[in-house]
């Protein structure tokens, strides 16, 4: 199969899942047929399916991100002693781990083709990410507490690892126990990632977008609990802190 071909089978695998789908028609744009397939993605519920259509898909997204560029962490030059600011897409960077922006849920954004991280992650990862976070939460019993996180593979991203963790909801100004919640966010992460005797870890700007923590207090809790960290003796000895928009690129290059 060409990358058309896989598109196309995956599409048509989803459809055939669910019966208010029966009449959807495949779309002839690619475009229109990216969309398609990563909504339907974003929707469905974690649950077993087809060893062929895990295969498919596998190579489907793995070409797509190759397609994309694959950022190499080594390639990127440090702004000071272990630590990195780059602007590009989190999902294209070969390191030990990306962090995951999520929500207390912890199985992804459900909303299709939403622009958030959790729901690019999940869209680039595969289903198999849904069906492992749901299992942890299953055994967990629970949703996941504010400033805390958790590991599972990356599948078919080109980092190793995803650490999930789930930052503060911000209504107004952050209180004392917000900034605090959202420091520990980067310290757990950063201690899971010593526990698995990781390396490398590139954070996104955890609670910034759609949980609306003012940005530049957001980028000084991160770059001092970072900083603070790597401190001590750990096998973390860098730190990417990964940057979308321009006004968050210049933060952190102020701070760094």
């Amino acid at each position: 199969m060409d990358q058309g071909e896989r598109r196309k089978f995956l599409i048509r695998e989803l459809l055939q899942e669910n019966a208010q789908y029966q009449d959807v028609e495949v779309p002839t744009g690619e475009e229109e047929q990216r969309q398609l397939l990563r909504g339907l993605m974003n929707v469905r519920l974690p649950g077993r399916i087809g060893r062929e259509f895990l295969k498919v898909q596998d190579e489907y997204l793995q070409a797509e991100t190759a397609a994309k560029g694959i950022t190499e962490l080594d390639g990127l030059s440090p702004v000071s002693e272990g630590l990195y600011l780059w602007q590009g897409d989190i999902t294209t960077l070969r390191c030990d781990a990306i962090v995951n922006a999520a929500n207390s849920g912890m199985t992804g954004c459900y909303m299709p083709n939403h622009r958030c991280i959790d729901n690019c992650i999940h869209s680039f990862s595969g289903i198999q990410l849904r069906m492992d976070c749901a299992e942890m939460m299953r055994l967990q019993g629970h949703e996941e507490e504010t400033g805390k996180a958790k590991i599972t593979k990356a599948y078919n991203l080109p980092c190793r690892y995803i650490l999930h963790t789930v930052g503060p909801i911000i209504s107004g100004t952050p209180t004392k126990t917000d900034c605090e919640r959202l420091a520990g966010c980067y310290r757990s992460c950063l201690e899971l990632a010593a526990e698995n005797n990781l390396e490398s870890v590139a954070f996104c700007c955890i609670s910034t977008g759609e949980f609306h923590f003012p940005n530049d207090r957001a980028a000084q809790i991160a770059v001092s609990t970072v900083k603070e960290f790597m401190a001590q003796e750990t096998s973390v000895k860098k730190v990417v802190f990964n940057v979308f928009k321009d006004l968050d690129k210049e933060i952190y290059r102020k701070l760094l």
